[in-house]
């Protein structure tokens, strides 16, 4: 985060569960509501916080940490994981139909986004503007 954002509420850690998706999808849209007064806008922040859970999910390693920031202006969301998994969560098996969506979907609604990976880490963060509530 940088240093003018304000951290909204707790970092949320998860285990990398599938199902905690749907938990860090609701926390995220609840504190970005606290500065974001357009539902869209809202809707959007959930779609891309989905899409990057779940490529940390099942690409990624370790715990998944999602953290929420502000500057009045701005809404910024990171999902950061362990970096690469030793081989994809999805298995040889399944069939990924929709591989390489979510990073278009981030790329298509936020004001600015990027991918960092480093030998132990990997973050993924937006941004959005915020009309106020």
């Amino acid at each position: 985060m940088t240093a003018a954002m304000e951290v909204l509420g707790d970092r949320m850690v998860l285990s990398g569960d599938p199902r905690d998706g749907r938990a860090a999808r609701r926390a995220v849209r609840e504190r970005a509501a606290k500065v974001v007064g357009d539902a869209e806008v809202l809707d959007d922040i959930e779609l891309m916080t989905s899409e990057a859970v779940a490529n940390a999910v099942l690409h990624g390693s370790g715990p998944v940490r999602v953290t929420v920031a502000t500057d009045g202006r701005r809404v910024r969301v990171e999902v950061r994981d362990g970096g690469p998994a030793g081989e994809d969560r999805a298995g040889p098996d399944r069939c990924r139909l929709d591989h390489g969506r979510g990073l278009a979907v981030i790329d298509a609604l936020a004001a600015e986004w990027a991918l960092e990976r480093s030998p132990g880490d990997t973050r993924l963060w937006f941004v959005v503007a915020a009309p106020p509530p």
